[in-house]
């Protein structure tokens, strides 16, 4: 299968999934309807066991329904489908499989299309049966009095829907449809008259197996919805493999045990039948009650397979087997969710296989989360080799599968092609909406250097960029040790998103632009504003570098391309985040001389932050300064509380400071933080084991937080809304 379409059914209010050939990732936060994204095919391909429900459709729909005047001309066109329209790519062996699905007889290999929708059997009846149920109590007249139901069209449908609405099926034309497989203009889909016609038609094209991710596999014996692993092995043994041939010896001495245990029946239930004969059964009319034995040679063979686990030999020979065996509910629960899992999609492979006469060519095996109860590493084989489990020699029968996963560890084998992510939008609480991104398409259009680091890193660090709420991309080891105690101490509220924080550097955070973009995951960047001292104007790089080499008298700090005080008069930045992604200035002084607004780019995506002027007070003097370094702001804008001999561990206090005056301590603590001797990690390990917090968080960073809270918290509001919250998600 190519492609399927969603529209209106939960989150899902109008995607686009584009599957690979072999293996897609669902990824993306909690309820952003990656589970969604699999539920619709149980709805539309098995309505006989799973039935929609008035929930199922998108928030939005909601209002619509109630929204809708039963007594309008146009009501019956206002009436909300779900829709699943599924798309296949056919070659020329394959063609005789999808007659009745070509729009034409002009048909040029374009793929071909099938609407599945979910809608009124009815329009003029639903609605003339709506009014009707809105009977009028007779309450001494008052003709405005109505019944407690229906309150309106939604909570009519409640009760309702499965009598009002039904699955028809269409026929779509993809050279009427636009590039997203929407019906475009005027175009109305071929309808399939019969549904029992359209439900064939679907099942002769495509059959889906899915291993749930509550599997309720159990190493106890205690009650509950759980199997343990040897019942699911005699299972498989039965549907797929060779059965042992019963020989006359093997009856004969089952048909003894059985004799044997008949007899052994009669003799201990006797009392009990005895105690029933004076309860007056069976009396006169009612046969005897007689317990036998029946043993039935097959089922023994197929039912009574049992894993058990060999120890180890003790001499710890590989490969040779130990008499000393464990049996199964002795082994862990990874170990043995990995094992179903295997027996699972094998068995839902070679029945598809099997199933010669009634085939479908497409098989879809939905696996969501595979990674309960697996380590990280077991995880990362699991993807990697899963596929080969389902491969064969002949091109017409793989499987294909849909992962879907909360588990970074479970991205790490699969690079970008096959993830595909769901973005969580929303645009007021009746509109909350998920968009799919396919992540092939940032994965061919981006550069190959940007595309490899960014692979590379997200394997290295194994990231969960792609399950968090936002991102903080942040410029060394002490913004990630001390973000946290920020937010602790600043923005308590984001303690309640789930952020991703990523250790990118200055140097890389702009690698990251794209891909926060194609993501749309709202980002905030904190970095330096690294202030170096101006080129010679008209001088090469090489030219500055001499003279330096030949004028000793000028300071470090003041040397063409070196690190320099932000106050140094014509100061630049060498951030290449600052630089090259927001707010694309070079100049020190304009930089700390922006607003807000400008760190922010049109799409209110991402945000940057780095260090800004704050009112530094020292020996009853106060000057607006700027840090270059997150440490240099911290001293600056807690000038008294760092200089105090209780904070010397800090690293931070200037011999003799009293004595100096702000543009001399200023001069100092920037110089102390860029010398080699400056400890950074140790800095922010003394202030995280610090339990006095009178000292004051830099300014831009807390600014840069509350952004990013305003971002995040109206939608963790959004989805904590009643009826919103997404089934397995």
């Amino acid at each position: 299968m190519k492609t399927f379409r969603v529209e209106n059914f939960r989150r899902l209010k109008s995607v686009r999934v584009d599957l690979e050939e072999t293996e897609s990732i669902f990824v993306g936060a909690n309820n952003s309807g990656k589970t969604s994204a699999t539920q619709i095919f149980r709805l539309f391909l098995n309505p006989s066991k799973h039935k929609f429900r008035v929930f199922d459709f998108s928030a939005d729909c909601w209002n619509a329904l109630n929204a809708i005047d039963p007594n309008s001309a146009d009501a019956a066109d206002d009436l909300p489908h779900i829709v699943l329209d599924l798309w296949f790519e056919v070659d020329d062996l394959n063609l005789h499989r999808v007659l009745g699905i070509l729009p034409s007889l002009d048909w040029n290999g374009k793929p071909v299309g099938i609407r599945l929708s979910y809608q009124p059997r009815d329009p003029a009846r639903l609605l003339a049966n709506y009014v009707e149920s809105q009977v009028i109590n007779d309450d001494g007249g008052d003709k405005n009095a109505k019944s407690m139901w229906p309150t309106d069209l939604t909570d009519y449908l409640q009760r309702t829907l499965t009598q009002e609405y039904e699955i028809k099926y269409s026929v779509l034309d993809a050279a009427k449809c636009d590039s997203d497989g929407v019906p475009a203009g005027d175009y109305r889909p071929f309808r399939i008259e019969s549904a029992k016609d359209g439900e064939g038609l679907v099942s002769s094209l495509i059959r889906v197996d899915f291993l749930d991710a509550q599997r309720h596999l159990s190493d106890s014996s205690g009650p509950g919805r759980h199997e343990d692993l040897s019942t699911r092995l005699s299972r498989f043994y039965e549907r797929n493999l060779e059965k042992h041939e019963l020989d006359l010896t093997t009856v004969n001495a089952i048909a003894n045990s059985e004799q044997s245990l008949n007899t052994h029946f009669a003799e201990v239930f006797k009392p009990t039948l005895e105690s029933l004969k004076r309860l007056g059964y069976p009396g006169l009319a009612n046969p005897d009650l007689i317990v036998k034995a029946t043993l039935d040679a097959q089922s023994i063979l197929s039912s009574n397979a049992r894993v058990h686990y060999a120890l180890p030999t003790a001499d710890g020979t590989p490969g040779e087997p130990s008499a000393m065996t464990l049996p199964d509910q002795y082994n862990g629960l990874g170990l043995k969710n990995l094992i179903y899992m295997v027996v699972e999609i094998l068995d839902f492979h070679q029945r598809w296989i099997d199933d010669e006469a009634q085939r479908p060519p497409v098989h879809l095996i939905m696996i969501e989360e595979p990674e309960a109860h697996l380590h990280a590493q077991l995880q990362q084989v699991f993807v990697n080799q899963i596929f080969d489990l389902v491969k064969s020699d002949h091109q017409a029968f793989h499987s294909q599968l849909v992962i879907t996963t909360h588990s970074s560890h479970v991205l790490y084998e699969s690079g970008f092609k096959p993830i595909r992510y769901f973005s969580r939008k929303s645009k007021g609480a009746s509109a909350l909406r998920t968009e799919v991104k396919d992540l092939s398409t940032f994965y061919d259009t981006e550069e190959e250097p940007t595309r490899n680091f960014l692979q590379r890193y997200l394997k290295l660090t194994h990231c969960d960029l792609f399950f968090s709420d936002g991102v903080v991309l942040v410029e060394g080891n002490v913004e990630r040790l001390l973000l946290p105690l920020i937010i602790e101490k600043d923005v308590k509220d984001l303690r309640r998103c789930h952020l991703t924080i990523l250790e990118v550097g200055g140097a890389f955070a702009h690698k990251f632009e794209k891909l926060v973009a194609f993501l749309e995951i709202p980002t905030l960047v904190i970095t330096d504003i690294d202030s170096t001292a101006p080129r010679t104007p008209g001088k090469t790089k090489a030219e500055d570098d001499e003279n330096v080499e030949n004028a000793d008298e000028i300071p470090s700090t003041q040397q063409p391309g070196k690190s320099c005080i932000t106050t140094f008069e014509g100061a630049i930045t060498s951030n290449e985040t600052l630089r090259q992604w927001l707010p694309k200035v070079t100049v020190v002084s304009e930089l700390l001389d922006l607003p807000d607004s400008a760190k922010v780019p049109d799409d209110d995506c991402v945000r940057v932050a780095y260090q800004t002027r704050q009112l530094t007070s020292w020996n009853n003097v106060e000057e607006p300064l700027a840090g270059r370094t997150l440490e240099e702001a911290f001293a600056l804008q807690n000038l008294e509380w760092s200089q105090h001999s209780d904070q010397t561990d800090l690293g931070l206090k200037i011999r003799k400071s009293e004595d100096l005056d702000l543009s001399a301590i200023h001069e100092k603590i920037f110089k102390k933080v860029n010398s080699k001797a400056f400890d950074k990690t140790r800095f922010a390990l003394e202030l995280i084991a610090r339990s006095d917090q009178a000292w004051t968080s830099p300014t831009y960073i807390v600014d840069g937080l509350l952004w990013l809270h305003r971002r995040l918290v109206p939608k963790m509001n959004l989805l904590e809304l009643p009826n919103t919250t997404e089934v397995g998600e």
